[in-house]
């Protein structure tokens, strides 16, 4: 399971919020997220722990905590795409003229 971390400094490294979480134990992988187009840090990473107990020490202790002067949101990341039920997915969306896409428009990638 893998950890957001929200309203990360763009000053932050990789080494830095692994330090941050390895105080909770291991730390599998660090993920910081960068913009395509300009190639600058995204203000957050995703955190993968070894255990599970760990891991919810780790968001339960650093949730809204100031870190390099910055309050930092620490939750159980969703699944890519949020599978949100309040969300429509993106081939139900209203295209930029308003009108709705439906499954076998063409172009339709959702």
């Amino acid at each position: 399971m893998s950890i957001y971390v929200g309203n990360v400094p763009f000053t932050a490294e990789k080494e830095d919020i692994q330090e941050l979480f390895a105080y909770y134990g291991a730390v599998a992988r660090v993920s910081l997220p960068l913009d395509r187009e300009t190639g600058r840090k995204r203000g957050f990473a995703f955190v993968d722990m070894v255990n599970e107990v760990d891991e919810q020490s780790a968001i339960d202790d650093l949730q809204d905590v100031e870190w390099m002067g910055r309050a930092i949101r620490v939750r159980k990341a969703e699944p890519r795409g949020g599978n949100s039920p309040d969300r429509p997915r993106r081939s139900e969306r209203p295209t930029p003229t308003g009108e709705r896409r439906t499954p076998d428009d063409p172009g339709n990638d959702g």
